[in-house]
Order: C-alpha cells, then sequence, then structure tokens
C-alpha cells in the first residue's frame, strides 16, 4: 500500500518512535505536547492527542503532572504498527479526600500536647525524639522493622497518593496485622513524619557550598524541587504554620541561613527569606500530587483536560474585552511547572540581591 494508505497519526507516531528507538529523544525528555504536534505537522488537535495516546499504549511515552508527555524510562514495548483506535490510558494514581480525615489512633493528630498551632507560632517546632527509619533494623530476616514499614509507606504514597495512606493499607502492604505497626510509630502522623525525613534524607546537600550566596540557594531550591518531584505527596504532608520536625530537613535550612547571613543579612531577615523560598518551592508542588488526583479520577493528564477545555475558553476570550488573552490562545502556551519554578526561583532571587548590601550575586 501507498503511504498516502497509511493515516497521518500513524506516520506521526511512527516517526516519533523512531526518535524515542533511536535515542534522539532520551528516556526522560519531553515529547512534542499535543500544540506543538498541530504546530509541527499541522494537523488537527483531536489527530495529535491520537498520537500521544497510541504512543502512551506502547509504553513508550508516560505522562508526568506539570511536565507534559516524556519518554519512558522502562523499557518499551516491542514495536509495532499503530492501531486505528486506542483506549484512553491513565497513569497510576489514587484520588480521595484528604488524608488527614479520620478518626481514632490511625488518624493521629498533628499539633499534640506542648506544640505552638497557628501561624503566630513561626517556625518554631516541638522535638521529639525519633529513630530513624534505617536504624534498629539488625532484626531476623523478613521480622518487621521500623525501616521496613517507612519503606512500605513511603512506596504506598508514592505509587497511590497521600488520600491511599493509611496504616491498614501499609499493613496490608507488608502482610501483617494493622495494630502490629503501633509497636513501631505512634500514630499515622508519627509515620508521615518518618517518611518525609527519610526521602529527604536520600538527597544530601554536598558537604562546602559554592562560593557567594545565590549559587548556593539556587542548588538547594533545585535539588528541594527535584524531592518534590520525585515524591508528590511531599509537599502537601508539609506544614508551613505547624512544622513538623523533619531532621534531614534541618541542613536545607542551615545552608539558606548561612549563605544569606555570611553575605550580609541579619539573621531575622535571612530566616524569613529561608521561609519565602521554601514556601514558594512547597506551594508550587502542591499541584504535582493535585495533578496526579485529578488525573486518576478524570482519565485525563493536564494536556488532554486542556484540549477538551479550549474551545471554550478560546471563545469566551473572543466575545469579552481580553485582546491579549485572545492573543495568547491563538499563539499557544506550553505550560509546564519545572519552567515555571525555574523563572520564579530566578525573580525571588532577583529581589533578595538589593538586600544583600552590593554583596556578589554569584
Amino acid at each position: 500500500m501507498g503511504e498516502k494508505s497509511v493515516p497521518r497519526y500513524s506516520r506521526i507516531v511512527a516517526e516519533l518512535r523512531g526518535r524515542i528507538e533511536t535515542g534522539e529523544l532520551a528516556p526522560g525528555d519531553r515529547v512534542p505536547s499535543t500544540r506543538e504536534i498541530t504546530r509541527q505537522w499541522g494537523v488537527a488537535m483531536a489527530t495529535a492527542t491520537k498520537v500521544l495516546t497510541e504512543l502512551r499504549h506502547e509504553g513508550l511515552v508516560r505522562a508526568v503532572p506539570g511536565v507534559g508527555t516524556v519518554v519512558a524510562t522502562t523499557a518499551p514495548r516491542p514495536a509495532r504498527t499503530a492501531r486505528p483506535a486506542v483506549a484512553q490510558g491513565r497513569e497510576p494514581g489514587a484520588a480521595g479526600a484528604d488524608s488527614r480525615a479520620g478518626s481514632g489512633p490511625e488518624s493521629g493528630s498533628r499539633s499534640g500536647p506542648g506544640s505552638r498551632s497557628g501561624p503566630e507560632s513561626g517556625p518554631v517546632m516541638r522535638s521529639a525524639p525519633r529513630t530513624g527509619a534505617g536504624q534498629g533494623d539488625g532484626a531476623e530476616p523478613g521480622a518487621l522493622t521500623l525501616g521496613r514499614i517507612v519503606e512500605a509507606a513511603v512506596a504506598v504514597a508514592d505509587g497511590e497518593g497521600l488520600a491511599a495512606l493509611s496504616m491498614r493499607r501499609v499493613a496490608a502492604e507488608l502482610g501483617v496485622a494493622t495494630m502490629s505497626l503501633y509497636r513501631h510509630v505512634a500514630d499515622k502522623d508519627d509515620l508521615l513524619v518518618r517518611m518525609m525525613d527519610t526521602v529527604i534524607a536520600g538527597h544530601p546537600l554536598p558537604a562546602a557550598p559554592p562560593p557567594g550566596w545565590r549559587e548556593p540557594l539556587e542548588l538547594a531550591a533545585r535539588q528541594l524541587w527535584g524531592v518534590f518531584r520525585a515524591h508528590p505527596w511531599l509537599a502537601p504532608a508539609l506544614s508551613m504554620t505547624r512544622p513538623q520536625l523533619i531532621t534531614s530537613a534541618l541542613s536545607y535550612s542551615e545552608w539558606g541561613l548561612s549563605a544569606l547571613h555570611r553575605n550580609g543579612l541579619d539573621l531575622q531577615t535571612a530566616f524569613t527569606a529561608h521561609l519565602m523560598l521554601l514556601n514558594y518551592i512547597r506551594g508550587l508542588a502542591v499541584n504535582l500530587e493535585a495533578e496526579r488526583e485529578a488525573e486518576a479520577q478524570s482519565g485525563l493528564d493536564s494536556e488532554e483536560w486542556m484540549d477538551t477545555q479550549e474551545p471554550e475558553v478560546v471563545a469566551s476570550f473572543g466575545e469579552g474585552p481580553y485582546p491579549m488573552l485572545a492573543l495568547l490562545a491563538e499563539r499557544g502556551y506550553d505550560f509546564g511547572l519545572d519552567d515555571l519554578f525555574e523563572f520564579g526561583l530566578q525573580r525571588l532571587l532577583d529581589g533578595l540581591a538589593p538586600l544583600l548590601g552590593g554583596a556578589s550575586p554569584s
């Protein structure tokens, strides 16, 4: 059969598949979005959506909340001829109510006796002696340990979302009775703090910071953003107004304070700047878990969902006094949380520069 008998979307799929299989598009690289496909190949939005759906069905790409569609890191299925129609796929995720809802020992109490609550309490944290997830694990192979509990809990939250996390769910993952967990952790909140401590500890900062103030802050901010990206549940679990004592996170605070204080900021202002940067990163990262839940509920990734809204949005821009928005809709805008994070980080650091009294921004 001639080339014209092959559906247009199949030819685009074959071209992108070839770029992936040859390594031109490496694992983790973004593939063209639906809007980029419409512009580059001159096809309709429905055709572009069909292209990405087929590539996902073949296991070649996957949707990443806030980033878009990227080349899958796992080995793809053997290449085959694209089929005329496929079912809409979706990434694994979990939907549900706020994970903090519940009663009994499973829900626990976040503040606890002696804690200071409310925004006015600031960064004062209650201290409780904790044993790290990897400590005390010199038990018999297969025995229930704190390390195994935390590891299983992180796996549940990573794979299914924070809403799916419960003491019962973790116990099921380990094949043990729910009450046996309480010999190692006080309640769900205690387990959650240990989970946060463990995942942050897995991304330590360098022993020695780079010179100046800007480069150290950039390094720490990007690394923390990477931790949030790897564990979407982490940002909504982390409280700013009632901060949990996460031992591994203290090095990030010390790093930021040192960089700013040794370059001219008084300690109070330096800590305020540190909290501003932390809340910026966390606030942006909260969208990662929310997007995962929305995708699980709708079966659509963010790009596919936007495609369903586009006609109504474009029409509303054209009917009202919104010439700039109408022009933007016509030209298209590729939204990505990574790009937004980097843009905002640089503007925040630009704003801090005058406060450092002429200190080198490098």
